[in-house]
């Protein structure tokens, strides 16, 4: 590579677990953020500042002289889908020769989790550009699970017995880490980062309880129920959607899907739930004793 990998979303949870692997692998990176006083210090990274993905000439000046970009989707909004084709355009502008998008498992024009619609929408606006493009298509965090328990033990949702191959963070930023390093290798290609096993949310509040000693289980709601439980939040109706989507998409397979994708980028298998939990007890701290 001749330029710098630009990598979005520095700052958070996956962008920085990315940017620091390509730290540890000595490349070279630019790290396009919003705060730069929040921006990861590490060697080998320049911090360019966008104030957002819609902000096309402070990205394009962001992205000038990269090889490679790494997006991270923008938070969850009504333009997000017009944010990414900014950004993407942006960088095309600016000479990026390649993008390597986080995408989602189930990204589809009518998928049923409504947020994975904005994945599918950013993927075809990639491949119009011409651009060699990498579709990483993770699944929904495996370290979220245990925030999914209530501070009374109950996990709410309606996703009835269906599946989920959630996949930890970590492993993502793994994986992603692979294909950056040698980008050209990855062209055209579109990965499916899972866990190693699916399983459902009963099953996941059943070993919870085990480890944890407390009594945690699952609770199917109705569709009904769900948007009912979650009017409170003072959420807009786009918002909530895409929230209760989440599980009727676990519920109808959308997300079981186990790839061998991880352990073929990366060497090893990812890591699972009771692994997990067994490494960070603390993560159900926050759940009431019986």
């Amino acid at each position: 590579m001749t330029g710098p990998i630009a990598v979005t979303g520095a700052t958070g949870a996956v962008g920085s677990r990315v940017a620091q692997r390509l730290a540890e692998r000595g490349l070279s990176q630019r790290l396009v953020v919003r705060d730069p006083a929040r921006a990861p210090r590490l060697a080998g990274a320049e911090v360019r500042v966008a104030s957002g993905y819609a902000a096309t000439d402070e990205m394009r000046a962001a992205l000038e002289g990269a090889e490679t970009l790494f997006l991270i989707p923008a938070h969850e909004a009504p333009d997000r889908v017009a944010q990414h084709m900014s950004a993407i355009d942006a960088a095309v502008t600016a000479g990026v020769r390649r993008i390597v998008y986080l995408s989602f498992a189930a990204a589809a024009p009518q998928t049923t989790f409504t947020f994975g619609r904005d994945h599918w929408a950013t993927e075809q606006h990639l491949r119009e550009t011409g651009v060699p493009w990498t579709f990483l298509r993770m699944s929904l965090y495996l370290d979220f699970v245990p925030g999914m328990v209530g501070p009374d033990g109950v996990v709410r949702g309606p996703a009835a017995d269906g599946r989920v191959a959630a996949i930890l963070r970590d492993d993502v930023a793994d994986a992603a880490a692979v294909v950056l390093a040698n980008p050209a290798d990855h062209d055209g290609r579109s990965y499916v980062l899972s866990g190693r096993e699916a399983f459902s949310l009963g099953e996941a509040a059943e070993l919870m309880a085990r480890r944890s000693g407390k009594p945690i289980r699952f609770v199917d709601e109705s569709e009904e129920e769900a948007y009912a439980s979650r009017a409170g939040y003072g959420a807009p109706e786009w918002q909530v959607r895409g929230w209760v989507s989440s599980y009727l998409a676990i519920r109808d397979g959308s997300l079981a899907t186990v790839s061998d994708d991880v352990l073929e980028l990366t060497g090893r298998e990812p890591v699972t739930l009771a692994a997990w939990l067994a490494a960070h007890p603390e993560s159900l701290a926050h759940v009431g004793d019986a």
